[in-house]
Parts: structure tokens; C-alpha cells; sequence
């Protein structure tokens, strides 16, 4: 079993509320998402593994027992071209879990027009695959996001 971790501050809102019907129907996976406190801040990451999948906006973490943890840093943040986010490792880099990955700004973010609400997916998972899902109330990152049977 894997524990998923919140890769940042903020409020669970679960993935319905994510203003994208990628993400709020599950089609990439199930998991949950994360209004993340304003101002500027780092995003970790979420399991200890190695990142499979690096850009600005997002990357994917995958673990010893194949489970693929995507964090997408707000919605529609692919059209900022990186502007904002800085990359703290690199496609390759074997991470543990809490590691900074990427230094953003959710503020910023919205200033420029796009969704700061960031949904941490389980790729390739089967909804039946999570468990203790946290969709409601505060989270400091490290907090348990949700357990991938």
C-alpha cells in the first residue's frame, strides 16, 4: 500500500469541485484536489520515488511499487508557458516524500487569470484502488491525501 501525502498547504475540496471535466470526472485518475493557501510556496512531493513526467505546471512522482502520483499545479497553467513556477529536480531525480519540487505562487497564479486548485491524481488507479480520501478541511503538507491499495 502507498500513503499519498498533500504536496501543499491548503484546503481538500476533492476532485468534483476541480473546474476541469478531465480532472472532476477522474478520467486521468481517482484522488482528490487542493485549494492551496494564497501567496508563494513550494510544492513537495507526495510519495518517495522518482519523477517520470517534469514540467512547470506539473509532474508525476512514480514509487518502488509502480503507483504514478500526479500533482498538477492549477488549472489551465500550461498556457503561462512556466512563468511563475520554478524547477527544484529534474525528469530522473529520485525524490523522497516532502522534497521540494517546484517553487509557484497560487496567487499569482490567479492574478493571471487561471485556477489555482491543484488535483494530486492516481494515475492508472481504479477508484476501488484508494481509501481514507481527504476531500474536506485543512491540510498542511505531509498531511495524508489518501492510501492506494
Amino acid at each position: 500500500m502507498t500513503t499519498v501525502t498533500s504536496p501543499l498547504a491548503g484546503e481538500a475540496i476533492g476532485l468534483a469541485n476541480v473546474p476541469d471535466p478531465v480532472f472532476s470526472g477522474a478520467m486521468v485518475g481517482p484522488g482528490t484536489a487542493i485549494k492551496p493557501n494564497p501567496g508563494p510556496g513550494e510544492a513537495v512531493s507526495p510519495v518517495d520515488g522518482t519523477i517520470v513526467s517534469m514540467h512547470p505546471h506539473a509532474f508525476v512522482v512514480l514509487d518502488d511499487q509502480g503507483h504514478g502520483v500526479l500533482t498538477h499545479l492549477g488549472i489551465d497553467t500550461v498556457q503561462l508557458n512556466g512563468e511563475g513556477f520554478e524547477l527544484l529536480v529534474e525528469k530522473g531525480d529520485t525524490v523522497k516524500r516532502g522534497q521540494p519540487v517546484i517553487k509557484w505562487n497560487p496567487t499569482a497564479v490567479e492574478a493571471a487569470g487561471k485556477s489555482s486548485i491543484c488535483p494530486i491524481v492516481a494515475l492508472e488507479a481504479a477508484p476501488e484502488q484508494l481509501s481514507e480520501v481527504a476531500d474536506a478541511g485543512q491540510l498542511a503538507a505531509g498531511d495524508t491525501l489518501f492510501q492506494w491499495q
